[in-house]
């Protein structure tokens, strides 16, 4: 799956429930409803990381970044509200992104969305 990391990504996010897409700050970007951002692509979006950033529950970001700074990171920005940045320039498990693309759509998607993925 990790072929070409944006169509991964990509792949992953729109399979969500009302889920669009569209470049904000000039990388594509992911909005439940059209409104609020879940995932956030980062091509070496201020840095030189290829990555994405994502809405994250409280104390998740600390965690993973603790746990594996290596594929983790505190974005710039957003990260001060406890979005978690994800490397995709070092090996990943697709498997976990997936949940962690998930984790991000529940953060913000409405309860009637949510429910739809149960």
């Amino acid at each position: 799956m990790a072929d070409d990391p944006l169509e991964s990504l990509r792949r992953l996010c729109l399979a969500l429930p009302e889920t669009t897409e569209r470049l904000s700050h000039g990388e594509p970007t992911w909005f439940v409803g059209g409104r609020k951002t879940f995932v956030m692509y980062a091509d070496h979006h201020h840095d030189d990381r290829l990555a994405f950033w994502c809405a994250a529950s409280p104390g998740v970001q600390e965690a993973l970044v603790a746990e594996a700074p290596e594929r983790f990171f505190r974005p710039p920005y957003v990260g001060h509200r406890g979005w978690l940045g994800v490397r995709l320039d070092v090996p990943q498990d697709w498997t976990e992104i997936a949940e962690i693309v998930g984790d991000a759509y529940r953060a913000v998607a409405p309860k009637r969305l949510v429910t739809r993925l149960e």
